[in-house]
C-alpha cells in the first residue's frame, strides 16, 4: 500500500534515535528523545491552498526537522508515518 498525500501535505517517516552517546554511553529506552530529524517519503502536488498558491520546496529523500508536536501519525502495514503540512517543517538537514 502507498500513500500520496494531498495538496501542501508530506508523509515523513522519522529517523530512528540513537541508541547510545557519542562517549559511548548505551541510552535506555526512556532515557533516548523522541527525534525531530525525518525523511521525506512523499510530497503532495502544492497548488492552491486555502485561497493561497502553495509551492513545495522539499523533494523525496530530503531530510528534514519537524516541530515536535505536528502531524498526524498514521500506521501503515508495519511501518509508522507522520504526515505533516509543509509549513510544519523547519529546515532541511544536509
Amino acid at each position: 500500500m502507498t500513500i500520496k498525500p494531498l495538496a501542501d501535505r508530506i508523509v515523513i517517516k522519522m529517523v530512528e534515535a540513537e541508541e547510545t552517546t557519542k562517549s559511548g554511553i548505551i541510552l535506555s529506552g526512556s532515557a533516548k528523545e523522541k527525534p525531530q530529524v525525518a525523511e521525506i517519503i512523499a510530497v503532495g502536488p502544492g497548488g492552491l491552498v486555502d485561497g493561497n498558491e502553495v509551492t513545495m520546496y522539499v523533494k523525496v529523500g530530503d531530510r528534514v526537522l519537524t516541530s515536535k508536536y505536528s502531524g498526524t501519525e498514521v500506521k501503515i502495514d508495519s511501518d509508522e508515518f507522520t504526515i505533516v503540512r509543509q509549513s510544519d517543517i523547519l529546515a532541511i538537514v544536509e
